[in-house]
Protein backbone atom coordinates (compact mmCIF):
# COMPACT_ATOMS: atom_id res chain seq x y z
CA UNK A 1 0.00 0.00 0.00
CA UNK A 2 1.29 3.45 -0.88
CA UNK A 3 0.55 6.68 0.98
CA UNK A 4 -2.00 7.59 -1.71
CA UNK A 5 -3.94 4.31 -1.35
CA UNK A 6 -7.08 4.70 0.76
CA UNK A 7 -7.46 2.80 4.01
CA UNK A 8 -10.14 0.14 3.58
CA UNK A 9 -11.67 -1.22 6.77
CA UNK A 10 -14.34 -3.68 5.57
CA UNK A 11 -15.03 -5.01 2.14
CA UNK A 12 -16.37 -7.54 -0.29
CA UNK A 13 -15.00 -8.31 -3.72
CA UNK A 14 -16.58 -5.20 -5.26
CA UNK A 15 -17.27 -2.74 -2.41
CA UNK A 16 -15.42 -1.50 0.67
CA UNK A 17 -15.81 0.97 3.51
CA UNK A 18 -13.00 3.26 4.62
CA UNK A 19 -12.67 6.37 6.75
CA UNK A 20 -14.58 9.57 6.11
CA UNK A 21 -11.98 11.90 4.63
CA UNK A 22 -11.67 15.67 4.84
CA UNK A 23 -9.60 15.70 1.61
CA UNK A 24 -12.73 14.46 -0.23
CA UNK A 25 -15.00 17.35 0.89
CA UNK A 26 -15.31 18.72 -2.64
CA UNK A 27 -16.14 15.27 -4.01
CA UNK A 28 -18.79 14.69 -1.31
CA UNK A 29 -20.18 18.17 -1.98
CA UNK A 30 -20.49 17.48 -5.76
CA UNK A 31 -22.45 14.30 -5.09
CA UNK A 32 -24.74 16.09 -2.62
CA UNK A 33 -25.66 18.81 -5.15
CA UNK A 34 -26.81 16.36 -7.81
CA UNK A 35 -30.59 16.90 -8.34
CA UNK A 36 -31.62 13.24 -8.01
CA UNK A 37 -29.88 13.09 -4.63
CA UNK A 38 -31.61 16.27 -3.49
CA UNK A 39 -34.96 14.71 -4.47
CA UNK A 40 -34.12 11.44 -2.71
CA UNK A 41 -33.23 13.22 0.52
CA UNK A 42 -36.22 15.54 0.21
CA UNK A 43 -33.85 18.51 0.52
CA UNK A 44 -35.01 21.63 -1.26
CA UNK A 45 -31.85 23.52 -2.14
CA UNK A 46 -28.15 23.26 -2.89
CA UNK A 47 -25.38 24.16 -0.47
CA UNK A 48 -22.25 26.17 -1.18
CA UNK A 49 -18.86 24.48 -1.09
CA UNK A 50 -17.84 26.94 1.64
CA UNK A 51 -20.78 25.89 3.83
CA UNK A 52 -20.06 22.22 3.14
CA UNK A 53 -16.40 22.65 4.06
CA UNK A 54 -17.39 24.33 7.32
CA UNK A 55 -19.90 21.55 8.02
CA UNK A 56 -17.23 18.93 7.31
CA UNK A 57 -15.05 20.26 10.14
CA UNK A 58 -17.99 19.82 12.53
CA UNK A 59 -18.74 16.31 11.19
CA UNK A 60 -15.15 15.18 11.68
CA UNK A 61 -15.44 16.04 15.42
CA UNK A 62 -18.91 14.56 15.92
CA UNK A 63 -20.02 11.24 17.39
CA UNK A 64 -21.60 9.99 14.19
CA UNK A 65 -19.96 7.06 12.42
CA UNK A 66 -19.19 7.92 8.79
CA UNK A 67 -17.60 5.85 6.05
CA UNK A 68 -16.45 6.55 2.54
CA UNK A 69 -17.87 3.90 0.20
CA UNK A 70 -15.41 2.56 -2.41
CA UNK A 71 -16.07 0.78 -5.69
CA UNK A 72 -13.45 -1.96 -6.10
CA UNK A 73 -14.54 -3.14 -9.56
CA UNK A 74 -12.06 -0.98 -11.49
CA UNK A 75 -8.90 -2.38 -9.96
CA UNK A 76 -8.04 0.50 -7.66
CA UNK A 77 -10.52 1.71 -5.01
CA UNK A 78 -12.64 4.64 -6.23
CA UNK A 79 -14.73 6.68 -3.75
CA UNK A 80 -18.40 6.57 -4.78
CA UNK A 81 -20.39 7.48 -1.69
CA UNK A 82 -20.80 7.92 2.05
CA UNK A 83 -22.67 5.81 4.59
CA UNK A 84 -23.46 7.15 8.05
CA UNK A 85 -24.72 5.83 11.37
CA UNK A 86 -26.26 8.46 13.68
CA UNK A 87 -26.17 6.61 17.02
CA UNK A 88 -28.33 7.03 20.07
CA UNK A 89 -25.97 5.44 22.60
CA UNK A 90 -28.56 5.51 25.39
CA UNK A 91 -30.70 2.90 23.65
CA UNK A 92 -28.02 1.24 21.42
CA UNK A 93 -29.71 2.18 18.13
CA UNK A 94 -28.76 4.35 15.16
CA UNK A 95 -30.30 6.01 12.15
CA UNK A 96 -28.71 5.01 8.84
CA UNK A 97 -28.13 7.36 5.89
CA UNK A 98 -26.36 6.61 2.61
CA UNK A 99 -25.40 8.72 -0.38
CA UNK A 100 -24.07 7.30 -3.65
CA UNK A 101 -22.71 9.15 -6.66
CA UNK A 102 -24.93 8.89 -9.72
CA UNK A 103 -22.42 6.70 -11.58
CA UNK A 104 -22.40 4.17 -8.71
CA UNK A 105 -26.15 3.57 -8.65
CA UNK A 106 -27.89 0.55 -10.11
CA UNK A 107 -24.92 -1.82 -9.71
CA UNK A 108 -25.59 -3.26 -6.24
CA UNK A 109 -23.03 -1.06 -4.47
CA UNK A 110 -25.73 0.57 -2.35
CA UNK A 111 -26.90 -2.79 -1.00
CA UNK A 112 -23.32 -3.94 -0.39
CA UNK A 113 -22.32 -0.71 1.38
CA UNK A 114 -25.50 -0.84 3.47
CA UNK A 115 -24.83 -4.44 4.47
CA UNK A 116 -21.20 -3.64 5.36
CA UNK A 117 -22.39 -0.68 7.47
CA UNK A 118 -24.90 -2.91 9.28
CA UNK A 119 -22.14 -5.50 9.82
CA UNK A 120 -20.01 -2.79 11.45
CA UNK A 121 -22.98 -1.48 13.47
CA UNK A 122 -23.85 -4.89 14.91
CA UNK A 123 -20.41 -6.48 15.29
CA UNK A 124 -18.14 -3.53 16.16
CA UNK A 125 -20.38 -0.79 17.58
CA UNK A 126 -22.67 -3.40 19.20
CA UNK A 127 -25.89 -1.65 18.26
CA UNK A 128 -29.08 -3.66 18.67
CA UNK A 129 -31.11 -1.93 15.95
CA UNK A 130 -30.53 0.38 12.99
CA UNK A 131 -33.35 2.27 11.28
CA UNK A 132 -33.85 4.56 8.32
CA UNK A 133 -36.42 6.70 6.56
CA UNK A 134 -36.86 6.53 2.79
CA UNK A 135 -39.36 8.40 0.62
CA UNK A 136 -42.09 5.97 -0.51
CA UNK A 137 -41.68 6.64 -4.27
CA UNK A 138 -37.99 5.62 -4.04
CA UNK A 139 -38.62 1.98 -4.98
CA UNK A 140 -34.98 1.34 -5.90
CA UNK A 141 -33.83 2.53 -2.47
CA UNK A 142 -36.45 0.45 -0.65
CA UNK A 143 -35.41 -2.65 -2.62
CA UNK A 144 -31.69 -2.04 -1.96
CA UNK A 145 -32.33 -1.61 1.78
CA UNK A 146 -34.44 -4.78 1.91
CA UNK A 147 -31.72 -6.72 0.08
CA UNK A 148 -29.19 -5.53 2.68
CA UNK A 149 -31.32 -6.69 5.64
CA UNK A 150 -33.80 -3.91 6.45
CA UNK A 151 -37.53 -4.60 6.86
CA UNK A 152 -40.44 -2.20 6.57
CA UNK A 153 -41.51 -1.12 10.04
CA UNK A 154 -44.08 1.59 9.33
CA UNK A 155 -45.02 4.72 7.45
CA UNK A 156 -44.98 8.41 8.25
CA UNK A 157 -47.94 9.59 6.21
CA UNK A 158 -47.46 12.65 4.01
CA UNK A 159 -44.14 13.42 5.74
CA UNK A 160 -41.98 14.01 2.68
CA UNK A 161 -41.80 15.48 -0.81
CA UNK A 162 -40.92 13.75 -4.08
CA UNK A 163 -40.69 15.80 -7.26
CA UNK A 164 -42.84 18.58 -5.79
CA UNK A 165 -45.54 16.24 -4.50
CA UNK A 166 -46.28 15.29 -0.91
CA UNK A 167 -45.50 11.64 -0.23
CA UNK A 168 -45.16 9.16 2.60
CA UNK A 169 -41.88 8.21 4.25
CA UNK A 170 -41.28 4.52 4.84
CA UNK A 171 -39.55 3.54 8.10
CA UNK A 172 -37.34 0.46 7.85
CA UNK A 173 -35.28 -1.27 10.53
CA UNK A 174 -32.69 -4.00 10.91
CA UNK A 175 -32.10 -5.91 14.11
CA UNK A 176 -28.78 -7.36 15.24
CA UNK A 177 -30.59 -10.53 16.31
CA UNK A 178 -31.84 -11.05 12.73
CA UNK A 179 -28.66 -10.07 10.88
CA UNK A 180 -27.48 -13.21 9.12
CA UNK A 181 -25.32 -14.28 6.27
CA UNK A 182 -21.65 -13.53 5.72
CA UNK A 183 -19.90 -11.04 7.98
CA UNK A 184 -16.82 -9.11 6.86
CA UNK A 185 -16.12 -8.23 10.51
CA UNK A 186 -16.24 -11.86 11.66
CA UNK A 187 -14.05 -12.88 8.71
CA UNK A 188 -11.40 -10.38 9.87
CA UNK A 189 -11.17 -11.87 13.37
CA UNK A 190 -11.73 -15.55 12.56
CA UNK A 191 -8.83 -17.79 13.64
Amino acid sequence: MTSSDPALWLGTGTCALGPYRSDLVETYWRWEQEPSLLVGYGRQGPESLEARTEGMAHQMRGENIRFTVYDLAGGSPAPVGVSTLLPDHGVRTAEFVIMLAREARGRGLGSEATRLTLDYAFHVTNLRMVWLKVLAPNAAGINAYAKAGFRKAGTLRRAGYWLGQVCDEVIMDALASEFGGPSAVKDLIAP
